[in-house]
């Protein structure tokens, strides 16, 4: 089976071919290779935020039904929003990046977004406090799924993205790279 479009382009930039006689490059070609990995990290991030919402609404309803809430109360839900919504540091434990931007980074991501609106789709998200607990926790089990496999890919991209910068930085820390280069 062919790999997808998005599928192709992760692992062509994060196998350790990429990477290869990195040192020997043109700054340019560092920086593009660089700025390429920042784009699919934009579009995984953003798509890893909208699978971290819906897990939240719904990990949130499950838990306001393990705590004897009734099932169907729509309004209760909107109004629990901002408290599920809100920003409490990363779930995982782990150290945060900040988004280098908020929206789709392409096309290629668009498959990713599909995959996430097959398990909920956006336009569904009311029916959430319709589902019996069993529902919900089976669609607690495949957000968290498809979000954990969406980290993994951000992962591999901040280690090439890593790698790149830090060649970047020691072109310019030896002198092989100046500031003056940049604005010619």
């Amino acid at each position: 089976m062919p790999l997808s479009p998005l599928m192709e382009e992760l692992s062509r930039v994060t196998v350790p071919d990429y990477l290869t006689d990195l040192a020997a490059r043109p700054m340019d070609e560092v920086r593009t290779m660089r700025a390429e990995c920042q784009h699919l990290e934009s579009g995984t991030s953003y798509v890893r935020r909208m699978a971290q919402g819906r897990l939240d609404i719904v990990g949130g309803e499950l838990a306001r039904r393990r705590n004897g809430g009734e099932m169907g109360d729509l309004s209760e839900l909107i109004g629990r929003l901002p408290d599920l919504l809100t920003d409490q540091g990363p779930k995982s434990g782990g150290n945060p990046r900040p988004p280098q931007g908020m929206e789709p980074a392409s096309g290629l991501t668009t498959e990713l977004e599909d995959e996430l609106e097959t398990i909920l789709p956006a336009a569904s998200m009311s029916s959430v406090v319709d589902m019996n607990e069993a529902d919900l926790a089976a669609l607690v089990e495949r957000l968290e799924g498809f979000e954990h496999r969406v980290s993994n890919h951000r992962k591999s991209l901040f280690g090439t993205i890593d790698t790149l910068q830090a060649e970047i930085t020691r072109r310019y820390k030896s002198g092989e790279a100046t500031v003056d280069a940049l604005l010619r």
